[in-house]
């Protein structure tokens, strides 16, 4: 028997994972100048679409930022 699949995520549901995340990185003092909902997967004509996040280019010290609090927290 395979395993259910997920439903189908709606723009609303990514847009509110991308203020969620963004909530959360801010948090931690980083920003993502780019994180968005990547628009085009919902545009295509066959279903269901993928509802991905673009998270976009950052510069190399936000990254190591990123990084670091990634670590910390799989330390815990």
């Amino acid at each position: 028997m395979q395993d259910p699949q997920p439903p189908t995520p709606t723009a609303h549901d990514v847009e509110r994972c991308v203020s969620e995340l963004q909530v959360a990185l801010a948090a931690h003092g980083i920003t993502l100048p780019s994180l968005s909902v990547d628009l085009p997967t919902f545009a295509g004509t066959y279903p269901p679409s993928a509802g991905l996040i673009a998270l976009g280019n950052c510069n190399a010290a936000t990254a190591r930022k990123l990084a670091a609090v990634l670590r910390e927290a799989a330390a815990q």
